[in-house]
């Protein structure tokens, strides 16, 4: 019990002496020991990364997880170390609702089809999007918390004892001037010797770990590659899935696809060679003989002409290859001169590029005027 008292006393004068030199140093009353140049640039750049860190681990986990009672539910299960319950995507949700729509109002007609097929692709939509919120959580996310948790919570421990170091040193040398004995000033020295020793000791060992940092951004960068290519992979997937979806909705009889700008592809101005690199070249898919387009398939269509009402400009939206001499392939992005015959199929048009003429399908089609 004497001995705990003992320590209790020489912590208490510790802490009264850091707290005097302190406010003394903030008064201006006391002189304070700087760190050199470069360990202040040390200092300032593990804040910056810390902070900035911080940041980016947030917003990329409200880009993964929008809801943010699901985020508190998570964190709260990876504390308990619990394992965090399973749940659908929206997209998985949404496919869910559509393919229910699809069996209620008939699988057979033309609007219950058509959900069951987007319910489908919203289906692989969503399983793409929980692959890829998979892999960027453990390739990302885990890495960045690893460093906030760890190696950042030990450099901040470790540089709060170097500030008491550095206290205790200031301490010291106030003590030293204000020594006016022999014996007060040889124990001041004494003294003023084992703080400066146990000061750059921890300065040593806190500037180890600053140094580190550099090690800490390289891990990173490799991180964020690894993100990138996750959410490239994401994006590719979506777009062929979507592409797809398109192409088999061109096959349905009565599908009515409007014009929106969001399905249109990257504009022209892109090189072939950047796209073929982002975007996975989609292998034109065969279609058989459709009856429904079985009279414009009897036209001669050297002899078709204009309607009296009139022609349209449009511009084509992806690439289309011919399935035989009576259809126009198409290249997107080009302008072509289109019009409807009497008795042809709503999804087909007839289009002119020069002397070239044949069928072409809507769905490939923006109409300008």
């Amino acid at each position: 019990m004497d001995f705990n008292m003992k320590k209790l006393a020489s912590d208490a004068g510790v802490f009264f002496s850091r707290a005097v030199q302190f406010t003394e140093e903030k008064l201006g009353q006391a002189e304070k020991t700087e760190l050199d140049a470069h360990f202040e640039n040390l200092l300032a750049k593990a804040d910056c990364t810390k902070n900035w860190t911080e940041k980016i681990l947030h917003q990329t986990e409200v880009l993964l997880q929008p809801n943010p009672s699901v985020r508190v539910e998570e964190f709260l299960y990876e504390k308990l170390d619990r394992k965090v319950p399973s749940r659908v995507t929206n997209g998985e949700l949404l496919a869910q609702y559509m393919v229910e729509a699809a069996n209620d109002f008939g699988p057979g007609t033309p609007y219950g089809k058509t959900l069951f097929k987007v319910g489908e692709t919203q289906k692989r939509l969503g399983g793409a999007e929980r692959d890829f919120m998979h892999s960027a959580s453990i390739n990302f996310l885990n890495p960045l918390r690893n460093f906030l948790e760890g190696d950042w919570r030990t450099i901040t421990k470790e540089r709060r004892i170097l500030e008491n170091r550095r206290l205790d040193l200031d301490a010291c040398k106030a003590r030293l001037k204000k020594a006016k004995a022999a014996e007060a000033k040889a124990s001041a020295e004494h003294e003023l010797r084992v703080a400066q020793t146990e000061f750059d000791r921890q300065a040593e060992l806190t500037r180890l770990l600053l140094e580190g940092i550099s090690s800490t951004h390289v891990n990173h960068l490799r991180c964020l590659h690894e993100f990138v290519e996750a959410q490239a992979t994401y994006y590719a997937q979506g777009y062929q899935y979507m592409l797809d979806l398109q192409k088999q909705l061109g096959r349905f009889p009565g599908t009515f696809v409007g014009n929106a700008e969001s399905t249109s592809p990257p504009p022209a101005t892109t090189s072939p060679t950047t796209v073929s690199a982002t975007i996975p070249v989609v292998p034109t898919v065969g279609r058989a003989p459709n009856p429904a387009t079985a009279v414009e398939g009897a036209l001669n269509l050297s002899d078709v002409k204009p309607p009296a009402s009139g022609t349209r400009k449009a511009r084509v939206l992806y690439d289309y290859e011919a399935a035989d001499s009576s259809e126009l392939a198409l290249l997107a992005d080009e302008m072509i001169t289109v019009y409807s015959l009497p008795g042809m199929d709503p999804d087909w048009l007839i289009g002119e590029r020069g002397n070239q003429k044949g069928k072409v399908p809507v769905t490939y089609l923006e109409l300008l005027s």
